[in-house]
């Protein structure tokens, strides 16, 4: 384009995020119309819906100066263990967890929101630390307290996939701060070590199930491997073409459970098979990789932790999810972003987008559109 066709508020923006991100959701609103059986209604609507509404947000987030984030960093904190703390007490019960309160318009997950805000949270306190700091034992006990008390009471609820997902941001923030390797070779060591003792006294029965099954799913196909056999059915039957858009008999026969939610990149692979999976993991990758540029050219250490750990919390959603969907991870409730229908995951995943932006923007980069 010519130089002044595109208005400048317009072409700064990093549209080399935006874009493939707004593909992305159309596709999984393509994925959750053929799911409905050719209908917009309940899902692949709410989802383009969600997505606008949402991006709009991130977009106000973008403009939110980094001193802005330092403030509201713990406040934000605060506020969402109250919500979890609200949940155990009158929190909506679905499929026999804890996990929601109503707002009216949506049912609000805090648990999704913690998240980012575990994230943000820590930027912050090492952005208070003296570099010094980080390589003195008495830094864990505080971080024991912000990280441990989300995560126990999410796990609580019980959403052991949720919990674990807070803990490896927190845990991808803390190691990028510059904690001893030591610390975190020992840590792995004791979860090696405690693993077997917690499997057998922490965890809920349907989550020891969940283990066995990844392990032999079988040894039930009938039962409580049926979730994960027929994913590997649907997807293994859409080759690497697929089976065409609207001809998934799995997902339309109500074979594949969840198909617009937890297991909605099955839905999807059966119908645009291999190549369709190439697609979707193609523009996670790239997120991935935009986001982490970013963070490498932060001019902060408060903005280089921010947003790495926001890239991290939508790659771990992204990986999760996919090696659940495969068999190559124990079933949990963790959705497919953008894809998977939801609110408060789509909510979670562009409050990472705008934050990721914002960052951007301290940085003094612009978007790409060419003149």
């Amino acid at each position: 384009m010519r130089q002044g066709v595109v208005p400048e508020v317009i072409a700064r923006e990093p549209w080399e995020l935006i874009l493939p991100l707004f593909v992305l959701n159309t596709f999984g609103s393509v994925v959750l119309y053929s799911a409905a059986g050719g209908h917009l209604r309940p899902w692949a609507l709410l989802h383009e819906i969600h997505f606008a509404v949402f991006l709009l947000m991130a977009f106000v987030i973008s403009r939110m100066s980094r001193e802005f984030f330092k403030m509201v960093a713990f406040p934000v904190y605060g506020a969402l263990v109250g919500l979890l703390v609200l949940v155990e007490l009158i929190g909506a019960v679905k499929g026999g967890s804890q996990r929601w309160l109503d707002v009216g318009f949506m049912q609000l997950q805090p648990s999704e929101l913690m998240k980012p805000a575990i994230v943000l949270a820590l930027a912050r306190f090492f952005d208070l630390m003296p570099p010094g700091m980080t390589q003195t034992w008495r830094i864990l006990v505080p971080l024991a307290g912000i990280v441990g008390v989300p995560a126990l009471l999410v796990m609580m609820q019980p959403d052991l996939g949720t919990g674990l997902a807070i803990t490896v941001g927190a845990a991808v923030v803390i190691f990028l701060a510059g904690l001893p390797m030591w610390w975190f070779v020992g840590a792995i060591g004791a979860v090696v070590v405690a693993a077997p003792l917690a499997f057998f006294t922490l965890l809920h029965g349907y989550q020891r199930d969940r283990v066995l099954i990844f392990l032999n799913p079988e040894s039930d196909p009938l039962g409580k491997g049926y979730h994960i056999t027929q994913s590997k059915i649907a997807i293994g039957s859409g080759g690497f073409w697929g089976k065409g858009f609207g001809n998934g008999s799995q997902s339309h026969l109500d074979y594949l459970p969840e198909a617009h939610t937890d297991f909605a990149f099955a839905t999807m692979a059966e119908e645009w098979g291999l190549a369709g999976g190439i697609f979707v993991l193609a523009i996670f990758l790239w997120t991935f990789r935009w986001g982490m540029r970013v963070a490498q050219n932060a001019p902060d250490r408060f903005s280089g932790l921010l947003a790495a750990g926001m890239t991290f919390t939508i790659f771990f959603y992204m990986a999760i999810n996919t090696m659940m969907v495969l068999g190559l991870a124990p079933v949990v409730g963790i959705p497919l972003p953008f894809i998977s229908h939801g609110g408060s995951s789509m909510m979670t995943n562009m409050i990472c987008v705008g934050t990721l932006m914002a960052v951007n923007r301290w940085n003094g980069r612009g978007g790409t559109l060419s003149t």
